[in-house]
């Protein structure tokens, strides 16, 4: 699929997919934001599966094909560019389907646009207070990284994948993704390449883990930030994803973001990792779309 690219007012660029260009007028769409270490193009099982809709799916700041102008540090400023992209696009409204940590981002959007967002589905979303890294000290111990420079220089979570993405080492990469992603399913080889390929042009690595680490719209401090606690203020529908099978977001953190959410309803897939969109593509689409179909009686 060939990706588009627009101009945000900001001077950022972003590069997209889109499919059901004839549904875009006078509809909601569908937007795909995708997590860490990818891009639009993971988003290619749904995006093939979700017919007779408007789908769109963006590469977010210092991701795939999209520009690295600025830096950043939080996720609400990447909030603020998919906020900007679907000005850019004239979407009015929006069911925004957020995976991993672009769930996070879904949140952000949520709590600063609501009129702009009908619904919420969060495949295997980051918690709510923040994704937790540590720096390990000589003396064994674990402590919050001081900086995002001390973070950028951690031998251990950040500099191996800075240096495969440097090198372009796509055995490296795809190890990682097989160990703790893919630990059900595995897409075909001709997929694969096509997902390492994105994630190997990531540019942002040290600001998205500092702005994972810091994010907390939670209660109380997270041991890098003081919560803001206004993930309660979420009002649209919201669904979650908890699957049994996942390392890194696991069942007891979706379970915390469910319980933050009143009313919201957590979807159990027994048999799927972090991944669900390899794992069970047929039924996340499926769910998909009864959510969205729901949301319109409500």
């Amino acid at each position: 699929m060939v990706k588009k690219h627009t101009s945000l007012s900001n001077g950022e660029v972003y590069a997209y997919i889109e499919k059901g260009i004839e549904f875009k007028t006078g509809s909601e769409a569908i937007l795909l934001i995708h997590g860490n270490s990818s891009s639009s193009l993971h988003f290619l099982p749904l995006v093939n599966r979700l017919t007779n809709n408007y789908v769109v799916a963006p590469d977010l700041r210092g991701f795939g094909d999209s520009s690295y102008n600025n830096r950043f540090s939080s996720l609400a400023e990447l909030a603020e560019d998919v906020k900007l992209f679907t000005e850019a696009l004239g979407i009015k409204k929006a069911h925004l389907v957020g995976w991993s940590t672009g769930g996070g981002i879904a949140f952000e959007l949520a709590l600063k646009y609501p009129d702009l967002i009908s619904s919420l589905f969060i495949i295997q979303g980051a918690g709510h207070k923040g994704y937790p890294l540590y720096n390990r000290k000589e003396d064994g111990s674990f402590v919050p990284f001081a900086s995002k420079e001390e973070l950028a220089c951690d031998p251990v979570l950040i500099i191996p994948v800075l240096t495969a993405i440097e090198r372009k080492d796509e055995a490296f990469i795809s190890s990682i993704w097989d160990a703790s992603i893919y630990v059900k399913n595995k897409p075909t080889p001709e997929e694969n390449k096509i997902y390492i390929t994105e994630t190997l042009k990531q540019r942002n690595l040290v600001d998205l883990d500092w702005a994972l680490v810091n994010f907390n719209i939670g209660e109380g401090h997270n041991g890098y930030s003081q919560g803001t606690n206004s993930i309660g203020m979420i009002k649209c529908p919201v669904t979650f994803t908890s699957a049994a099978l996942d390392a890194i977001v696991p069942p007891a953190t979706i379970r915390e973001n469910a319980d933050a959410i009143r009313g919201s309803i957590v979807l159990e897939y027994k048999d799927s990792g972090h991944s669900v969109l390899v794992d069970n593509p047929d039924t996340l689409t499926a769910d998909i779309l009864e959510h969205i179909e729901k949301t319109k009686h409500e």
